[in-house]
């Protein structure tokens, strides 16, 4: 398909409340949007990266800036478009993952919607739901933290997830299992501690934790290896698995038991297909981690948190956990599931009036 027309589109999409964990404290969400039109058919992709570089070197400005700069010269260049073919294409702009995958989405949705396919069955899902659970940022207060658990436990979320940070951690932890018994629980620590906090980390051994996720620096993969020898709960990689071949050598390694896979990080939904397939080869369950995606980027999401391997509840939270108003038609939970969609590409398009109503910029390329 050749491409014709895209669209760079930026939104602040409002959080229902503030948004606080290690790489700070989110009010609203800066989403770059990705509009393209290949051989007539529209496609949306969207970009996972902050307005800020606090969870990785990406922010959305550079983002647009290397997408229209840099990726879409090579693109438009191309007879045919194909998403198998862009990591080879943009081989030559080095890193920016989350632009990337942004593109690909796009384009994957474009091609898709073309053939009357939808994510799901082309990534290989294997069932019709998937469970869900959610993201608790940190709270001041330990009581404010309860009422938040025992609210999202109500609504029927399957595994709460709590962000940690020294101070904000081992009492809070045991509270919420105390206060609540045996729900699956897990703790998020966004790279917040050091090689010298394994016996401090090894307290929560004792809590009975699904999984602790990225302790450590995403660089320090030998560092989670010997953290692995001194806690006893499984260790999660998140930022430090970019991409199949490093998910591999981290399993290897011994870094880690569990892998969190999120397609912006390692560069698209066919790279974080491979991941998925890499870890099931090993025996390693895979859950799919979100970042406050819009509902463009949370259907593509659950299709992929359908595929075989996902044995562990996602951040597939439902729509009206971070937005009063989606973009899209809301996510809505159902017993702890989350439906997937099957519809052609994504299976959901913007709503008009509520995408022109946040959006704040738009940028044409040709």
């Amino acid at each position: 398909m050749k491409l014709e027309h895209v669209e760079l589109r930026r939104i602040h999409l409002p959080l229902v409340a503030p948004f606080r964990a290690s790489i700070g404290t989110l009010l609203h969400r800066d989403v770059l949007l990705v509009n393209v039109t290949l051989d007539g058919v529209e496609g949306w992709g969207e970009c996972t990266a902050f307005g800020e570089p606090m969870y990785s070197y990406e922010y959305s400005d550079g983002a647009q800036d290397v997408i229209r700069r840099h990726m879409l010269p090579l693109l438009f260049a191309q007879e045919e478009v194909r998403a198998e073919d862009l990591a080879r294409i943009l081989a030559p702009v080095r890193g920016h993952p989350m632009a990337k995958a942004a593109v690909e989405m796009a384009i994957l949705d474009a091609e898709l919607r073309a053939q009357n396919r939808s994510f799901g069955d082309f990534l290989g899902a294997s069932r019709a739901q998937v469970d869900c659970g959610v993201s608790v940022g940190i709270h001041e207060h330990v009581d404010d933290l309860l009422r938040t658990v025992d609210g999202y436990l109500g609504e029927g979320y399957k595994r709460i997830k709590l962000k940690i940070e020294p101070g904000h951690d081992i009492d809070d932890v045991r509270a919420v299992r105390e206060a609540f018994g045996d729900i699956l629980l897990q703790v998020d620590a966004n790279t917040a501690y050091t090689r010298g906090d394994g016996q401090h980390l090894a307290q929560l051994d004792e809590l009975d934790l699904l999984l602790i996720e990225q302790p450590l620096p995403e660089e320090d993969v030998r560092g989670h290896a010997e953290l692995a020898q001194v806690v006893r709960t499984p260790i999660c990689l998140d930022e430090s698995i970019t991409s199949a071949d490093i998910a591999e050598d981290a399993i290897a390694m011994g870094a880690c038991s569990v892998v969190n896979i999120k397609a912006g990080r390692v560069g698209g939904y066919l790279e974080a297909r491979r991941v998925h397939d890499v870890c099931a080869a090993r025996g390693v369950p895979v859950w799919c981690g979100g970042m406050l995606e819009t509902g463009l980027g949370r259907a593509a999401n659950v299709a992929l948190a359908a595929l075989p391997n996902f044995t562990l509840p996602g951040d597939t939270s439902a729509s009206g956990r971070y937005y009063a108003q989606d973009i899209v038609e809301p996510f809505v939970l159902a017993e702890g599931t989350l439906a997937v969609p099957t519809g052609p590409g994504l299976g959901v398009t913007p709503l008009e009036d509520e995408l022109e109503r946040f959006t704040v910029s738009v940028e044409t390329c040709r």
